[in-house]
């Protein structure tokens, strides 16, 4: 976050590390209970890098709740995990991202989430994708995806947009724009796609 200190004096303040409740208003669960439902999310297969991402997410977010004392030595192996996610497995999630519950990131490599990012429960990340801001003037705008929301790999998602519950995005596409509830956008720039007609 030093980074994005820098950038401005007059920045706004970082968001409340994310956690499940942030995002859906939900009882929030232990450190524990939630690395058990990202677990199972994820197949229940603890190698996958998708759910070590997760989970170091998770400690992240966990260790801000604990009195000053004792976060530092937390942090510090905080940041030793975070960055072998980033730089080993190529996906890159702060702790300040706003991640809601059994998320699910598919695959590994060249995916980017900006830590003013929302990401809603049952969504899914596949590899290649960025959550990001558009303009170098406005970097704080970030991305806000609803529940259940589905990006296909290599999608790029930019600017303060948001996609509602149940949208998809198609692979390789960009979206500058939001995206209603239900629907499905793909192309460069992304266009949501018309129902094909059923009539005979």
């Amino acid at each position: 976050m030093s980074v994005l200190k820098a950038i401005t004096t007059d920045q706004p303040p970082l968001p409340e590390a994310g956690s499940a409740s942030n995002v859906t208003g939900e009882t929030a669960l232990t450190l524990w209970q939630q690395i058990k439902e990202d677990w199972q999310a994820h197949g229940r297969d603890w190698t996958k890098p998708g759910f070590r991402a997760i989970a170091v997410y998770r400690f992240g977010v966990w260790r801000m709740q604990k009195p000053k004392l004792l976060r530092a030595p937390l942090s510090l192996l905080y940041k030793s995990l975070y960055r072998k996610m980033r730089n080993g497995y190529g996906i890159d999630l702060p702790y300040t991202v706003k991640l809601g519950r059994r998320v699910v990131i598919e695959h590994q490599n060249g995916i980017i989430i900006h830590g003013y990012s929302e990401i809603g429960d049952d969504s899914i990340i596949r590899q290649g994708v960025t959550l990001g801001n558009r303009y170098l003037d406005r970097p704080f705008d970030a991305p806000k995806l609803g529940a259940r929301v589905n990006v296909g790999a290599g999608a790029k998602i930019l600017g303060k947009v948001t996609l509602g519950d149940g949208a998809s995005v198609g692979a390789n596409a960009v979206v500058l724009n939001d995206i209603p509830a239900g629907q499905t956008a793909v192309g460069i720039p992304a266009k949501i796609l018309k129902p094909k007609d059923t009539a005979d």
